[in-house]
């Protein structure tokens, strides 16, 4: 634990030394996990410590393949492992596997190694994401808007809802006896439209419940993510 934490520490020093450049620019973390895998706390720390930056969204998705060997994790869906098979064919790879990360739908790395994700979301945020993106909650209803972006490839529209966090026992599997922290867990994953940036977005959709709201904007085929909000 203490070598995580200096890891952490490390990690941090690393991204806030060029944070004042590009402190309002968004980065889309996605984590691929699982509380079956002993590989995975360090990167679902990681994942906490990046998401309380105002400029990253942060979102952990739990995969279901670790859950037939010992223990079942009750935030895996199916839905989730599909994604990451998608990202797995659009990088040109057979493989998936756990903790990884994906960062704007463009870069992905081991989600464990604090320094290596440090370089990729600092890159991400220098860069930029192409279209901006505005929310607006009015009770049960949420209104998307975006201004048309020229030359834009057709891309989902997806809404995203995540419980902050919540503390799970594991009797059983690698993790086996301990007691672990997991936040941004998404719950809900809907594709709500479609978008090619000819004119101006402007969608509504109702919304229910207090859980954070995040909308993306993506290239269909698991490509670069156009634009990202979020609502806490």
């Amino acid at each position: 634990m203490n070598r995580l934490l200096a890891l952490l520490s490390a990690l941090f020093l690393s991204v806030n030394a060029t944070s004042l450049r590009a402190q309002d620019t968004l980065v889309v973390v996605e984590l691929f996990t699982s509380q079956g895998c002993s590989s995975c706390p360090a990167a679902d720390a990681i994942l906490s410590r990046l998401g309380e930056r105002d400029n990253v969204i942060a979102l952990a998705l739990h995969v279901d393949y670790w859950d037939y060997i010992g223990w079942k994790d009750k935030f895996a869906h199916s839905a989730f492992t599909k994604r990451q098979k998608g990202y797995a064919h659009s990088f040109g790879t057979r493989s998936i596997y756990t903790p990884q990360m994906v960062v704007n739908g463009v870069k992905d790395v081991v989600g464990n190694r604090p320094m290596d994700v440090a370089d990729i979301v600092q890159a991400q945020a220098n860069k930029g994401l192409p279209v901006p993106l505005k929310l607006n909650r009015s009770g049960s209803t949420l209104s998307i808007m975006a201004p048309a972006a020229a030359g834009l490839a057709n891309a989902d529209v997806i809404l995203v809802r995540y419980t902050p966090h919540e503390t799970v026992n594991i009797p059983r599997g690698e993790n086996a006896g301990k007691k672990l922290a997991y936040t941004h867990i998404v719950t809900e994953w809907s594709d709500i439209g479609d978008w090619n940036g000819r004119a101006p977005l402007s969608a509504t959709v109702p919304v229910n419940g207090s859980a954070p709201i995040v909308v993306l904007v993506q290239e269909k085929g698991y490509g670069p993510i156009f634009a990202a909000a979020r609502l806490r």
